[in-house]
């Protein structure tokens, strides 16, 4: 096994929130003048940091959006994930499995520690990680820069070199590669063509994690 370490994005990795949310943030810059498609919210957002959401919704409308824009779309989030959320398909056997092994694993994600507790606590995932969980706000640059991984890899004792990072966005699997590590890209959207592209080992099935690690 040439892995020490299985680094976890959260959202589209662990859990299967990436359509409820971007649905509301589609809905919610609509009613602040700013029309997009799914899919183009998807492609500009996905991966990012709220933050960075935000600044790119201001760019884009060219003025600011609400003091109050983030604090509404959260809630209407929260709201939407204790009705619909649940763990991506196939992610718990891939857990049980690192634990068996003892396999070093953590989350590495763009969102809030607020939000990984809500979801990982809904998804009953948050007892496989402990404390193993890092996100944007400690580290100086988020997705696609490579810092907030190799914080994670530096946490957790672990060259970069012997980590494999999972992740679903392009502005991660970017990350992955300019952090050095390798990295596989669970593809679900048909944006196969942009994730290998960027360097990611594109998979479906996360049974395709295990067969990896071990093979």
């Amino acid at each position: 096994m040439d892995f020490d370490l299985i680094i976890f994005d959260c959202d589209g990795v662990l859990v299967d929130s990436e359509i409820i949310s971007n649905v509301l943030l589609r809905d919610a810059l609509a009613r602040n003048g700013l029309d997009m498609t799914l899919q183009d919210v998807i492609e500009t957002y996905v991966g990012r940091s709220m933050l960075s959401v935000v600044k790119i919704s201001e760019k884009l409308l060219e003025r600011p959006l609400p003091d109050d824009f983030l604090e509404k779309l959260q809630s209407d989030t929260f709201n939407e994930f204790r009705k619909k959320l649940k763990a991506v398909k196939g992610v718990k056997d891939v857990l049980r499995i690192l634990q068996e092994k003892q396999i070093k694993y953590c989350v590495a994600s763009s969102g809030t520690f607020e939000k990984m507790d809500i979801t990982l606590g809904l998804t009953e995932l948050k007892e496989f990680f402990d404390d193993h969980i890092y996100n944007t706000s400690q580290v100086k640059r988020g997705k696609p820069y490579p810092d907030l991984f190799l914080y994670a890899a530096e946490q957790m004792q672990v060259e970069p070199a012997k980590c494999l990072v999972i992740e679903d966005s392009l502005p991660g699997v970017q990350a992955a590669v300019n952090a050095g590590m390798e990295v596989m890209a669970y593809s679900v959207r048909g944006n196969d063509d942009k994730l290998k592209k960027a360097g990611g080992l594109v998979i479906n099935d996360m049974g395709q994690v295990i067969e990896h690690i071990f093979n």
